[in-house]
């Protein structure tokens, strides 16, 4: 016969399991309205949309370093991995096959951060100004990795609608979104909360993080007005871009996280002021159309080499900083692979095209200008893993011993600067082609460069 205290034990367990059965079966609904982990925005476009570009897991750059990609003679070179920056010096998204426009890439530099100018007013007048004619700089200046490195840690993510997915709630949703990220962890509880959810939600290694979306579609002048957006100037190196200013829809926090003082916002090109490009570039009385461009630096599209890539890493000088030569830091568009190191250096047009082999029918291929060679920046000292810049590499590299363009003096050359060419220019609708990872090159003419 149990005792007294065992009796007591008994029922103190089953009053437990009991207490603990009522707080499950009451709390379960309400995490269900309520979630304590919060819903992603990524969360909700999955369910009408897909998200642009290919896995890390699958790069078609996992292989960078190895020596396969080198010239081989009898195997044709060929387009290895594409990017898209959809926001200008943020994470870019790698994709399998790309539509190119007149300016570039689709959703390529679309976007790009500016700070605010604290020089905008009385501020002495820019080199070739004349004294005679005294004006103020723009209020905002666009921001890239050379000033803000920490913009390498800025992710983007870009969502298109897909047919084949409805939602129960919503139906079928349309528009094309990017979703930027960036590491953010607040204070206290909230901070402790945070950080929780992105564990549960994203894995052991996930970092909280704060998120905001914008439309890639260029709205329309009642949107403009409903959203508070207006039309600014921004200062762009050395000169003033006129677009749309969305400052709203940037959440003050990541000016904190970039480090930057100043109020930061975000802008966005009308596609109908976009810059024609001049310099180096074909002319319009050439080839139907003059290359424009949004938030590139100069030229629609920009070409890499691996092969080049290995024969620049050979001369940095390497350490924990720098342990092999990323070809993402000269942010690309287009990489390629089996040529000989420098083989580019005077191409002056080339040819992208199918296999023979994977061609069914035979279709003419998409056609380049190769206008100008890259003069190389600062800007690829960054990690574009990490964010940290390094003191000197590879720029110390890039201007000993990649000095080769009399245009460009005691600047490193590195990369080629491309314009589409089209073979009808009269309907808008013509001016299109498309690139895909594997199409193979064909040089068609070489030539001399001069930098402009």
């Amino acid at each position: 016969m149990p005792s007294i205290s065992e009796v007591v034990a008994l029922f103190d367990a089953t009053a437990i399991i009991l207490l603990l059965t009522t707080v499950v079966v009451f709390v379960i609904p309400i995490f269900i309205l309520f979630p304590p982990i919060p819903v992603e925005r990524s969360d909700a476009l999955r369910q009408t949309h897909t998200k642009l570009g290919i896995p890390a897991s699958q790069s078609n750059l996992r292989t960078q370093t190895s020596p396969d990609h080198n010239h081989q003679p009898g195997k044709a070179p060929k387009i290895q991995s594409l990017y898209v920056y959809p926001v200008k010096s943020c994470r870019g998204i790698e994709v399998g096959h790309s539509k190119v426009l007149p300016k570039g890439l689709e959703f390529d530099r679309l976007f790009a951060f500016a700070r605010q100018n604290p020089r905008a007013t009385n501020a002495p007048l820019l080199s070739g100004e004349e004294e005679t004619q005294p004006k103020k700089r723009p209020q905002w200046e666009v921001i890239t990795l050379r000033q803000v490195p920490l913009l390498a840690n800025v992710k983007v993510d870009l969502w298109l609608p897909d047919a084949s997915k409805t939602s129960r709630q919503l139906g079928r949703v349309g528009g094309r979104f990017i979703v930027i990220r960036f590491p953010w962890r607040d204070s206290g509880l909230k901070g402790i909360i945070q950080w929780t959810s992105a564990k549960l939600s994203r894995g052991l290694g996930a970092t909280p993080e704060k998120e905001f979306m914008l439309s890639i579609d260029f709205p329309s002048p009642n949107e403009i007005k409903a959203a508070g957006y207006h039309y600014e100037d921004t200062l762009f190196f050395s000169k003033s871009i006129h677009a749309l200013n969305l400052k709203n829809e940037v959440p003050p926090e990541l000016g904190v996280y970039l480090g930057v003082a100043v109020p930061i916002s975000i802008f966005m090109v009308d596609p109908a002021q976009r810059r024609e490009v001049f310099r180096n570039a074909p002319r319009k009385d050439d080839v139907g159309y003059q290359p424009v461009i949004d938030f590139q630096d100069a030229y629609p599209l920009h070409l890499l080499n691996l092969t080049s890539v290995r024969a620049l890493e050979s001369k940095v000088q390497k350490d924990e900083n720098l342990k092999f030569l990323d070809a993402r830091r000269f942010r690309p568009n287009i990489i390629v692979s089996g040529l000989k190191e420098y083989d580019e250096d005077d191409w002056r047009r080339i040819e992208f095209s199918q296999p023979p082999q994977s061609a069914t029918v035979k279709v003419s291929g998409s056609v380049f200008d190769v206008s100008c060679r890259t003069v190389r920046c600062k800007l690829p000292n960054v990690d574009p893993a990490t964010g940290i810049r390094h003191k000197v590499e590879p720029d110390n590299s890039l201007r000993k011993y990649r000095n080769i363009d009399e245009g460009a003096p005691k600047s490193g050359c590195f990369g080629m600067q491309l314009s589409p060419i089209f073979s009808k220019t009269d309907d808008p609708e013509d001016l299109e082609l498309s690139l895909e990872v594997g199409m193979e090159i064909k040089v068609l003419q070489r030539g001399p460069h001069l930098a402009l």
